[in-house]
């Protein structure tokens, strides 16, 4: 079970946002590499990294800021925000990325999804971004006709690494994670699911030791890391604990 440090990059700058709205964005380092080392060593072993202006202006927009994060941590990385083509993917992975995350690209076209697994196995996440349990594509602007579900079951087989099943209407309001639908997509899938948006406090770090959030491969946490409402030392030694039960 990980727990995931988020680096959503707006403008080359840290940033929170509330319910995905660029205008409602909270600075919290414009330094984003030193704010990945700083996760480093407070003993996280994953970093999440978005690029926010890329996943609506559907290419890289802080590469820049990326590059510097990997180039300030030895931790993996995965990113997601603008990555639409075979060649950016192939291109970030080359940079040094551990896994890049589709998610327009997801809907739009499922068979690049596939093709990238074939081509770079164990490094391709899909990224499920729903309101309301529908998916919304291009930074969260769009809605579609897509359900979750259906979305995360045409990649059963196609060697996605990861889901990250995101609550939009959770996301950066410390409301809590959306337990219901995230473990209901887990049990519905066999491609590993990590849980984002909502995840407020250690009440949720609690609630993913219980025995049935096992199946999750993690979770991801912005704004309570951020604001101090998750102590990185205590939430680590949670989850390890419960891991060793686990095995």
């Amino acid at each position: 079970m990980k727990l995931f440090p988020a680096i959503d990059l707006k403008d080359g700058q840290c940033v929170r946002l509330k319910l995905g709205d660029m205008d409602d964005a909270t600075v919290y380092n414009t330094d984003p590499a030193a704010q990945a080392r700083a996760f480093e060593e407070q003993g996280f072993s994953w970093l999440h990294v978005v690029d926010l202006n890329g996943a609506f202006a559907g290419q890289s927009v802080n590469g820049d800021a990326v590059e510097a994060i990997l180039g300030a941590t030895s931790s993996p990385v995965q990113l997601g925000g603008g990555i639409r083509t075979l060649a950016d993917i192939e291109s970030w992975l080359e940079k040094g990325l551990a896994r890049v995350i589709l998610g327009t690209v997801a809907v739009r076209d499922p068979d690049l999804v596939r093709l990238a697994c074939r081509r770079f196995p164990g490094r391709i996440a899909v990224g499920i971004d729903a309101r309301g349990g529908r998916v919304a594509v291009e930074g969260w602007a769009e809605a579609s006709d897509l359900g979750a579900l259906d979305l995360a079951r045409q990649f059963e087989g196609a060697g996605v690494a990861a889901i990250i099943y995101t609550d939009i209407d959770r996301d950066g309001v410390l409301s809590g994670i959306n337990w219901e639908s995230t473990l209901a997509l887990a049990d519905a899938v066999s491609i590993p699911v990590i849980a984002s948006g909502g995840l407020a406090s250690m009440a949720d770090i609690v609630r993913m030791t219980m025995p049935d959030a096992g199946r999750l491969e993690g979770a991801i946490s912005g704004r309570a890391l951020y604001d101090g409402r998750i102590d990185p030392a205590e939430a680590l030694a949670l989850l390890r604990e419960a891991e060793g039960k686990r095995q």
